[in-house]
């Protein structure tokens, strides 16, 4: 596994166990996405400086096996021509540019094989970060949605709670009146009745010395 994929792989997993306890996954997820886009413009231009270099060691591969087969031809040209001599001069630089070929070839396979790990680890690069993009869509659906429940719920309160609690304060005015009122009501009964009831020592007095004044008047007349 190389090293890129394993930064990657800690990378998501630190994400994941972050957003379990993040108070704001929004802003923890924004945070993640703006470091995701500089290493993927990073890996990116290091995609094209390897494609770059990839096509340098490929014209330097293709040159080096152009003058070897030029070489070849040209020492069986000397050799056919009787200059044994001149043709193992060309054969050794033929030999070289041989050599220099093999070396190429075998650089240029790596770069090819390194541009196809590359690749892979970009467009798994690019998976992760819609994905945590689509996370970051679906988050700030989850809050709007907690939002709108706690409003609601506000609200719903206000209209459960708040008139039962008003007419309850008026349903203790309205008693305290009534029972105001009774008890007026009770303490005039009482008054009344104490009155016409002869518990008065004082109307008692005045009753006595009106029948005292009539058994005078009686007697004086007879």
């Amino acid at each position: 596994m190389s090293l890129l994929r394993r930064m990657r792989d800690i990378t998501v997993a630190s994400l994941n166990e972050h957003l379990e306890r993040s108070e704001d996954p929004v802003r923890l997820i924004d945070q993640y996405l703006a470091a995701q886009r500089e290493q993927l413009q990073q890996s990116e231009r290091l995609y094209q400086q390897c494609v770059s270099h990839a096509a340098s060691l490929r014209q330097q591969y293709l040159t080096a096996l152009e003058t070897k087969e030029k070489r070849e031809h040209q020492a069986l040209l000397a050799l056919k021509a009787g200059e044994e001599h001149m043709a193992r001069i060309v054969l050794q630089e033929k030999l070289q540019a041989e050599e220099k070929s093999e070396q190429y070839h075998e650089l240029y396979e790596q770069a090819k094989q390194s541009i196809l790990d590359l690749d892979e680890e970009l467009q798994q690069l690019k998976a992760d970060y819609k994905e945590v993009a689509d996370k970051r869509s679906y988050y700030l659906a989850r809050m709007e949605s907690a939002r709108l429940q706690q409003r609601l719920h506000a609200r719903s309160s206000v209209t459960q709670d708040g008139a039962p609690r008003m007419f309850g304060r008026l349903e203790e005015r309205v008693s305290d009146m009534e029972l105001h009122a009774r008890t007026l009501r009770d303490v005039r009964r009482m008054g009344r009745e104490s009155y016409y009831s002869g518990g008065n020592p004082a109307v008692d007095a005045e009753l006595e010395a009106l029948r005292n004044k009539l058994q005078q008047e009686g007697a004086q007349k007879s």
